[in-house]
C-alpha cells in the first residue's frame, strides 16, 4: 500500500472516530428526509448542515477544503451515515420482535425426529423473517429448527395474524397485501388460505377439549350460507348452518353444516355435538317453529313421557316473553364475515374457525369479555397464539402415541 492510500485510510478512520464521539454527546436533528443538522464536536451550540440528494455535502470547512470533489466525507457526514445505520438496525430489530412469536421455552428441547435430548447448535438459516438457529441431533444426525409450526413460509405469529384478520372481515388478498406493506413479506393469498383452513380446524379440535360452565339454557337456530356451487342458470347455491349457543355467556356449543337439509337427523347431529361440548344436558332449549328441533330434543335426550327433563320452548307467538335474539345476532356477524367471500365451499371449516374466533377472541361491547371468559375458561396473553400452540402440542402428543403403538405392534 503506497503513502497516499495510507493517508486516505487514516483520514477516513480519524473522522469516523470523531463522528462516533459526536453521536455519543447528542443526536443529529432531522429537518426533512434530505437535510440534517449535526452539532459541532466541541461547541454544542454550533451546528452544521448536511444534505443528501445525489451525494452527501456539508457546509463545514473540512468538507469544502479537503473532501469536496475527492470522494471523501467529513466527520459530520460520517456521523449521519452511522446515525442512519443505527436507526435502520433498530427499526429492523423492532420489526423482527413484532413478527417473532415470543413463547415460553420448553422445559427440554428434543429432536423432533427421534425425541433424543442431546442436541447442539449447528449453523444458522437466513430467512425473510430473520436468522433462525439450526440444531443437530447427536443420535440421528438430522438438522432441524425448533419451531412449533414447520414447513410454512412464516411462523405462528403470522398465522395467528392471518386468522384474526380473516375472521374480522378481510379477504385473502387484503391480508397478503398487509404482509407485503407492513412486513415486506411476499406471501401468496393461496398460502394464507391454506393456513386459515388448516389451523382453524386444528384450533377448533383443541377448543373442543375445553369444557365451559354454562347456565343450562340453549338457543338453537339455523341460517343459510351462500356457497360457490351454484351456476348461472339455477342461480346461487345455499347450504344450512346450525348453531347452538349458551343463552347467558353467548358461548357457541356447536356449529354444524347440514348441506341442503333441515331434517330431524340434522338437528340431532348439532344437539349431540353441543351435548359433547357442554358435558351435560340443558334445562331448556329455545328454538323457532321448525319441527325438527322438537323431534331432535325428544330423540337425543329421550325427552318424552314421564322422563321429560328438558323444556323445549318455541318462540312462535311468544316473542314478547322469550326470543332467540342471541343466536340470530351471531348469524348476522357470520354473514358479514362471509359476505366478503361471495360464497365459500368449505362451509364447515370456516364455521369451525369462526366458532373459535367468537368464543375466545371476540369481546363483548359492555363487559369487554369473551364468551369463554364468561364460562370460566381463562386464556392468558394472545388467545390465537395460545390456542394454536396448545393445539399443535396436542396433535404432536397424539401422533407420538400412535407411533409408539405402531412400534409396539
Amino acid at each position: 500500500m503506497d503513502t497516499k492510500q495510507t493517508h486516505l485510510k487514516n483520514f477516513a478512520n480519524n473522522r469516523e472516530e470523531r463522528a462516533k464521539q459526536i453521536l455519543e454527546k447528542s443526536e443529529p436533528v432531522i429537518i426533512d428526509e434530505n437535510t440534517y443538522l449535526v452539532p459541532s464536536q466541541f461547541d454544542s451550540s454550533k451546528k452544521y448542515q448536511v444534505t443528501h440528494f445525489d451525494s452527501y455535502s456539508c457546509n463545514c470547512k473540512d468538507f469544502e477544503l479537503r473532501c469536496k470533489g475527492k470522494g471523501l466525507y467529513c466527520k459530520h457526514i460520517k456521523a449521519i451515515l452511522l446515525f442512519e445505520k443505527l436507526k435502520n438496525r433498530y427499526e429492523t430489530e423492532e420489526l423482527s420482535r413484532d413478527v417473532e412469536l415470543i413463547i415460553e421455552a420448553p422445559k427440554k428441547d428434543v429432536c423432533p425426529y427421534c425425541s433424543h435430548e442431546e442436541i447442539f447448535k449447528r449453523g444458522q438459516r437466513k430467512t425473510k423473517l430473520g436468522t433462525k438457529q439450526l440444531y443437530c441431533c447427536k443420535k440421528c444426525k438430522k438438522r432441524f429448527v425448533l419451531e412449533p409450526i414447520k414447513n410454512i413460509k412464516g411462523n405462528a405469529k403470522l398465522v395467528c395474524l392471518a386468522m384474526d384478520c380473516y375472521y374480522k372481515g378481510l379477504s385473502y388478498r387484503d391480508i397478503s397485501d398487509q404482509f407485503l406493506q407492513f412486513y415486506g413479506l411476499k406471501i401468496s393469498h393461496i398460502s394464507i388460505r391454506n393456513w386459515i383452513l388448516k389451523f382453524s380446524k386444528l384450533t377448533e379440535q383443541y377448543a373442543k377439549s375445553l369444557t365451559p360452565k354454562t347456565c343450562g339454557v340453549w338457543n338453537a337456530d339455523e341460517t343459510m350460507v351462500r356457497t360457490k356451487k351454484g351456476n348461472r342458470k339455477k342461480g346461487a347455491d345455499y347450504e344450512y348452518l346450525w348453531n347452538v349457543m349458551d343463552n347467558k355467556s353467548k358461548f357457541i356449543l356447536a356449529s354444524v353444516n347440514s348441506g341442503h337439509g333441515r331434517s330431524t337427523k340434522d338437528a340431532m347431529k348439532v344437539f349431540k355435538e353441543a351435548w359433547d361440548t357442554n358435558k351435560k344436558m340443558p334445562n331448556q332449549i329455545i328454538t323457532d317453529k321448525l319441527k325438527s328441533y322438537q323431534n331432535a330434543t325428544r330423540k337425543v335426550f329421550r325427552n318424552y313421557g314421564y322422563g321429560r327433563k328438558i323444556k323445549h320452548t318455541s318462540i312462535l307467538g311468544k316473542r314478547r316473553i322469550v326470543n332467540n335474539n342471541a343466536v340470530e345476532n351471531l348469524h348476522t356477524h357470520q354473514k358479514e364475515m362471509l359476505k366478503v367471500r361471495r360464497g365459500v365451499n368449505e362451509v364447515q371449516d370456516y364455521a369451525d374457525g369462526f366458532k373459535v374466533f367468537h368464543n375466545f377472541v371476540r369481546k363483548g361491547v359492555k363487559d369487554k369479555k369473551t364468551p369463554a371468559e364468561r364460562c370460566g375458561i381463562e386464556i392468558n396473553g394472545n388467545a390465537w397464539e395460545n390456542l394454536l400452540l396448545n393445539a399443535v402440542k396436542q396433535k404432536a402428543t397424539q401422533l407420538t402415541g400412535e407411533q409408539k403403538m405402531t412400534i409396539s405392534h
